[in-house]
């Protein structure tokens, strides 16, 4: 079972699954709906549902008789086990503060696993009976060292699944902006009061900045202050209920970051080419 943010379904799964898991069912979990789009939600739940052995639900930590039902998905991917009598082991992963320990709780019906809002709560690994014969082993909340795909790390840093220190505020503000203007224009106009929408990231967080009075000596908009007050707006669901990614916004960002890594150990290869012919010149 693995538990994502709705808002970023890509970038808060754990790229390693698929070697973790073989052929063994995968139940995706598509948490916190609720702060998500639900157009784009359906579309990630299509996706989802389309690939090998996967079954794809949506969730709100608001819905614990949905989340209950849980018990039966499982059993029912399993009926062999069932059917034999043999426990079920299943192991709940996902990354920090995407809401699994709530999930957990409301599973189990009192607080097993450990709650917080910063990332990195579970601390170790925890074995739950959820009822005869059923097996929860919850993981801790971890990121894996390297994200392949750069704009994850970002939309990551967006929705608090990485601790603010991880990250410059402003820079995460930035990229949130110049998403939200071409995706979620009429939220910003309507919430930020915009006579027009700016062209730019920067020009959509200084106009931020004039209209909560983020202003410095000399007149200047302090935009590190008005970056927070966006990505506190986003987080608090404020600006409504958005999705940072779709499967062909992220097709197509992977396809971009293969192709630099590839001409990266390209050019790395000619230099290692390149040093070697040079020492043989020297011979």
């Amino acid at each position: 079972i693995e538990v994502c943010d709705a808002r970023l379904p890509f970038s808060s799964e754990n790229p390693m699954i698929t070697e973790i898991r073989g052929d063994k069912p995968l139940i995706k979990i598509l948490n916190k709906s609720d702060l998500a789009d639900p157009k784009s939600t359906k579309v990630w739940l299509d996706y989802l549902e389309s690939q090998h052995n996967v079954k794809a639900i949506a969730l709100t930590t608001e819905q614990p008789s949905v989340a209950k039902n849980l018990v039966g998905l499982i059993r029912k991917l399993v009926p062999n086990k069932d059917e034999d009598g043999k426990q079920i082991n299943a192991m709940i992963m996902g990354i920090p503060n995407v809401g699994k320990s709530t999930l957990l709780n409301t599973l189990v019906g009192k607080a097993k696993a450990k709650v917080g809002n910063e990332p990195a709560v579970t601390k170790g690994q925890q074995r739950i009976r959820l009822e005869e014969g059923l097996y929860l082993f919850d993981t801790p909340g971890m990121l894996w060292p390297k994200i392949a795909n750069e704009n994850s790390g970002y939309r990551l840093a967006v929705s608090g699944a990485v601790k603010d220190t991880a990250f410059d505020h402003d820079d995460i503000a930035y990229f949130a902006a110049d998403y939200l203007l071409k995706h979620y224009p009429e939220r910003l106009m309507d919430r930020y009061k915009l006579s027009e929408l700016p062209a730019h990231e920067e020009d959509l967080i200084e106009a931020i900045g004039r209209k909560r009075s983020c202003i410095k000596s000399g007149g200047r908009v302090d935009l590190h202050k008005a970056s927070v007050i966006l990505i506190n707006e986003i987080r608090d669901k404020t600006l409504g209920a958005i999705s940072f990614e779709l499967p062909d916004i992220i097709d197509a960002e992977n396809a971009h970051f293969t192709e630099l890594e590839e001409k990266r150990i390209a050019a790395r290869e000619a230099k290692k080419t390149a040093r070697g012919r040079g020492r043989k010149n020297k011979r």
